[in-house]
């Protein structure tokens, strides 16, 4: 063998490392991506499922709690209470605001924490988006990436607001 084909060979060689490296790496951008996706839509889902009942909860909550006062106002009007639970529920009637902000208190923090976690999700998207097109869209990786077809996906965008708005919460 001479020298230029052994150089040749080497070349060669060196150049399908290269090639498989990359395509390795461009493999895990694509997964990683798809797996941020996958982590969007989880988070998405956890608040389409978690904030319409967390909502009505609370709602219907306030809604017990008030008509209970009411009542109790009514019974202690006709004395149908004795002394001690007059004075209980004459406390309560002044202070109605604290098991139901109790109940609100909680309800936003749930909120918050869901939205939070929705966009750190979506950051998290974006950011393995911007790693994949970064390695697909590069020199001499994008040779390796057009050969194979990896298209890295699109950065997490509003496209409708209504559509990817929080749900509105009516009490």
């Amino acid at each position: 063998m001479t020298g230029i084909m052994i150089a040749g060979i080497v070349v060669v060689a060196a150049a399908g490392v290269w090639v498989l490296t990359v395509f390795n790496r461009l493999v895990r951008a694509r997964n990683q991506q798809r797996e941020a996706w996958s982590g969007v839509d989880v988070q998405l889902k956890k608040r389409a499922d978690l904030v319409p009942p967390l909502v009505e909860c609370v709602a219907a909550y306030g809604r017990h709690e008030s008509a209970t006062l009411i009542e109790a106002a009514r019974r202690r009007d006709q004395s149908a209470l004795v002394g001690g639970m007059r004075r209980l529920i004459a406390l309560a009637e002044s202070y109605p605001e604290l098991k139901a902000a109790e109940n609100f208190r909680d309800l936003s923090a749930k909120l918050t924490a869901i939205e939070d976690d929705l966009q750190f999700a979506r950051r998290y998207y974006n950011g393995s988006v911007r790693d994949f097109r970064n390695l697909a869209e590069s020199f001499p990786s994008n040779l390796v990436a057009a050969a194979f077809g990896f298209c890295p996906g699109e950065f997490f965008e509003v496209e409708n607001v209504t559509e990817r708005s929080a749900p509105e919460a009516k009490l």
